[in-house]
C-alpha cells in the first residue's frame, strides 16, 4: 500500500531529521553532489538558516504524517532548480515522486531544472516521471565520492 505523502512547511523541529537524512552514508553515495562534510551539524544548521531565510521554496516531506525528507525550488529566478532528498527508508515507495509533483504545484514558475548522478536511475525515473526531460550531461566533482562524476542535467519547461 502507499503512502500518503503530503507537503508541509518546514519547522524548526524537522532539523534534526533532515540532517539525519543527509548524513546516511548511503544516501550520500547515491546523491553523490553533497555537502563537503554531511556530518558537520554547524555547518547543517548555518545552511539551512541561509535557506530558510532566502525566497527558496522549501517543504517538509510527510508520509502518512512522518517526516521522511524536504524538497525545494531554489536559485535565481533563471535558474530555479528543484532539489529532494527523502529517508533511504522511503526509497522505491513513490514517496519522492508524489513530493515533487505536489512541490511542482505549490511552485508553477518554469522552466525549471534538476541535475543528478547519471548512475542515479531511481532519481533520473523520479524526475522524468514529474515531467522533466534530459537535456544534458556533465562531468562535477562529487563530494560523497571524492571523485569526478558524471550528471545528468534534466529541465522541465511545462
Amino acid at each position: 500500500m502507499a503512502a500518503h505523502v503530503t507537503l508541509r512547511e518546514v519547522i524548526d523541529s524537522d532539523l534534526p531529521d533532515f540532517f539525519r537524512h543527509m548524513s546516511d552514508p548511503a544516501s550520500n553515495r547515491m546523491a553523490a553532489f553533497t555537502s563537503k562534510d554531511p556530518t558537520d551539524r554547524a555547518a547543517f544548521d548555518a545552511h539551512w538558516a541561509r535557506i530558510r531565510a532566502s525566497d527558496a521554496v522549501i517543504r517538509t516531506v510527510l508520509a502518512d504524517g512522518v517526516v521522511v525528507g524536504h524538497t525545494a525550488v531554489y536559485g535565481p529566478p533563471e535558474e530555479r532548480e528543484v532539489t529532494y532528498v527523502i529517508d533511504r527508508a522511503y526509497w522505491g515507495r513513490g514517496v519522492a515522486t508524489a513530493a515533487l509533483r505536489a512541490l511542482l504545484d505549490v511552485a508553477p514558475k518554469r522552466p525549471l531544472a534538476a541535475r543528478t548522478a547519471a548512475d542515479n536511475a531511481g532519481s533520473i525515473r523520479v524526475l522524468e516521471k514529474c515531467g522533466f526531460t534530459v537535456t544534458g550531461t556533465e562531468r562535477s566533482f562529487a563530494n560523497a565520492r571524492g571523485a569526478e562524476t558524471d550528471e545528468v542535467l534534466l529541465t522541465l519547461t511545462g
